[in-house]
């Protein structure tokens, strides 16, 4: 479990197992495990997961129906009968002297044995008439001559079977008492004022046992900033001393360079595209490393900014790296270089996993020697063996491919380079303050002039055969087209089509008029070369494939496209695939052959058909889907939170962030005494993954 903050000796108590915490035990403990709950810090930073409000107390002629409300009185009837159905059902009916109110259990006759006539209690819940009276189902109740069980505020935490609220709450009463008060504060005083926080020891008892609903509220805020502000200490850390203690190569684009490099273009770059470049250059002439973040809606034209950025820092007699995650991606890149340097005398490379070794021997001498200028290639660039004799520039396409740790990774290639991270994967706002946050930005949302927006149609599975027709009639006229499929092999538990079965189903039966391939990501690499080489040379009419298409794939006849079970995928995924068409001037069709058994799947089939923009579609998927499955964010460490929700929480993402920026250019390696826990929190929980080696 993720601790609040390294523990000293005094702390010692924390780090115990729940286990010998009063009131548990072995056999309970077992259930606490269940919860996550190891130690007495897990128990004390178990968060509940809402509040009912207790005291809300109402006389009965003054109820409100729907509402959590409590009621007092004097029992003066029980009753038990058994409906048509077969469920028993106990009624108890309270008076307060002027007004009645029935409390109904379902299938829970101990209810009865618990009260008695002429017993004062309270019952809360949420009542509604039925019938002429005040009813509530299955309230709680409360004996009024019991103090112990006199609550307001009472929180509702995750349980596990056989793990009642009521067995849970006095071990969490025992732990705060003895232990809260060991729990070392992490947030420095100065933001605690600030943003009208408690300490820690407050926070924890206002978190289990609020006087107030503000108070809770207030106490669960705490946490969730605290955790979000140690990430983002991380980050600021990371980003000045990348900006401030490192040193880079001063790359100038002169008018001359920019000429030069704009005349390899047969096209006229857009208004994005060339603030894009402005944003690039300007940092390029600095001597603070370039930290910049390229997001680009699918088919704005990256791969054109990434050149230009590439050339830039070759005109300045410095070598550039292109890396991307898969090879079928860097041979997409090499052969767009390769069409715009034909000209060129830039010395260039493809170095991927699939040269020889005397080949890799003689790339990696020219490349330590400086008689390469470029190079293109996948995480074979980032090998311990791979030196480069003057670095300037490192570009990283779909960084989300990778692993955040990657980028720190590449520091080892030589002198401290430039760096440009690519994505066509727009990202909502949320995942880059994380991911992302040590980067600057630039956006791309605007497609080349005569790029046409993709056609996408949501395909019931009876009207296939109709689809099939069209598809036909278009490959009879020379285009080509993708089916993509979300597995490769057959699926014991999933009854989805696969692209094995597929291929052989199309082949056989609808196109078998036609030349088919097979891709996906089982096949050896030589392979899954030679059948996308096959395709884009037009020898291959339709290629059926999984996910690999998803990325950098560009064969501008390919037009139309086919995606089964498309319920299966997210839908920045889906938008990604669609994107593999309509590369030149027709416009593409997808169809989305899919039978949602769920609302959200429906909504994000209804919301693909409605709008092609890449940031619309991110901003939907992340609240439909949740951060963390958002491309995949649990790998890089950074999307986990224990207590914060990036969507629901985002105003203390931004407030954390302000914070985090302002507190790291006053004191930038936290040496300050009072900035030392934080500090040590930063180190434990980000310091690998970020590389933090100025604070380390």
């Amino acid at each position: 479990m993720t601790t609040v903050s390294p523990i000293s000796d005094s702390q010692k108590p924390l780090r115990e197992s729940a286990q010998y915490l009063k009131g548990v035990g072995p056999a309970r403990m077992e259930k606490l495990r269940k919860l996550g709950i190891e130690t007495v810090e897990d128990l004390l930073l178990h968060f509940p997961r809402s509040y009912e409000d207790f005291t809300d107390i109402r006389p009965i002629g003054g109820l409100t129906a729907g509402k959590l409300q409590t009621v007092q009185g004097e029992i003066v009837e029980i009753n038990g009968k058994e409906l048509a159905d077969g469920r028993k059902v106990v009624s108890v009916v309270l008076s307060d002297g002027k007004d009645v109110l029935e409390g109904a259990w379902f299938n829970q006759v101990y209810v009865a044995a618990r009260l008695r006539y002429g017993e004062h209690v309270a019952f809360i819940g949420k009542p509604k008439r039925y019938r002429g009276h005040w009813q509530m189902n299955n309230p709680r109740i409360q004996k009024l001559d019991d103090a112990q069980i006199q609550e307001g505020i009472v929180p509702v935490y995750p349980l596990t079977e056989d793990l009642r609220r009521e067995q849970l709450r006095p071990i969490i009463q025992h732990g705060v008492d003895q232990y809260a008060h060991l729990v070392p504060e992490t947030l420095p005083l100065e933001l605690l004022g600030k943003r009208r926080f408690p300490e820690l020891p407050r926070a924890l008892r206002d978190l289990h046992f609020p006087g107030t609903l503000p108070a809770a509220l207030n106490a669960r805020r705490r946490f969730i900033y605290q955790e979000f502000l140690i990430l983002q200490v991380a980050l600021a850390i990371r980003r000045r001393e990348l900006r401030d203690r490192l040193r880079a190569p001063i790359l100038m684009v002169t008018p001359q360079i920019d000429a030069r490099i704009r005349r390899l273009f047969p096209f006229t770059l857009t208004k994005d595209q060339n603030q894009a470049i402005a944003d690039i250059c300007r940092d390029l002439a600095g001597a603070r490393p370039m930290q910049r973040l390229l997001q680009a809606d699918v088919g704005a034209g990256k791969t054109a900014v990434a050149v230009y950025a590439l050339l830039a820092a070759v005109a300045n007699k410095h070598q550039a790296i292109l890396m991307a995650p898969t090879e079928v991606l860097a041979q997409q890149h090499w052969r767009t270089l390769e069409t715009y340097l034909a000209q060129s005398r830039v010395r260039r490379l493809l170095l991927t996993g699939a040269l020889s070794s005397r080949q890799r021997r003689q790339a990696l001498e020219e490349i330590r020697e400086g008689r390469i200028d470029l190079v293109v290639g996948t995480q074979a660039l980032i090998q311990n063996d791979v030196q480069f004799g003057r670095l300037g520039l490192v570009i990283i396409d779909e960084q989300h491919k990778f692993g955040v740790h990657q980028r720190a990774r590449v520091r080892r290639l030589g002198i401290d380079p430039h760096y440009l991270v690519m994505t066509a994967t727009p990202i909502p706002r949320t995942v880059a303050l994380t991911v992302f946050g040590d980067l600057d930005t630039s956006i791309m949302r605007e497609l080349p002039p005569g790029r046409r927006p993709v056609v996408t149609r949501w395909v019931p599975p009876d009207l296939r055969d109709q689809v099939y027709e069209r598809i036909r009639g278009s490959l009879r006229e020379g285009r080509q087209a993708y089916v993509v499929c979300p597995l490769v092999e057959e699926s014991a538990t999933l009854d989805l089509k696969t692209a094995v079965k597929s291929f052989e189903e199309l082949q056989a039966g609808p196109f078998h008029e036609f030349r088919l391939g097979l891709l996906h990501g089982g096949l050896e690499d030589r392979v899954k070369d030679r059948v996308m080489e096959q395709f884009r040379r037009r020898e291959l009419d339709l290629l059926v494939s999984t996910v690999v298409i998803e990325v950098g794939v560009d064969v501008p006849n390919a037009v139309l496209m086919i995606v089964e079970h498309a319920e299966r995928f997210g839908l920045s995924q889906l938008h990604q695939l669609r994107g593999r068409i309509s590369r030149g001037v027709v416009a593409g069709q997808c169809f989305l052959f899919a039978d949602p058994a769920s609302e959200d799947a429906r909504e994000r089939l209804q919301v693909l058909t409605r709008t092609t923009d890449g940031f619309e579609l991110a901003e939907h998927d992340v609240r439909l889907r949740g951060v963390g499955e958002f491309f995949g964010t649990r790998q890089h460490g950074l999307g986990n939170f224990r207590f914060g929700d990036l969507l629901a929480d985002h105003d203390l993402l931004k407030m954390a962030r302000q914070d985090a920026i302002a507190l790291v250019a006053a004191d930038a390696g936290l040496r300050k005494p009072e900035h030392a826990l934080l500090r040590q929190a930063v180190l434990d929980r980000y310091g690998k993954t970020l590389d933090l080696s100025e604070i380390g």
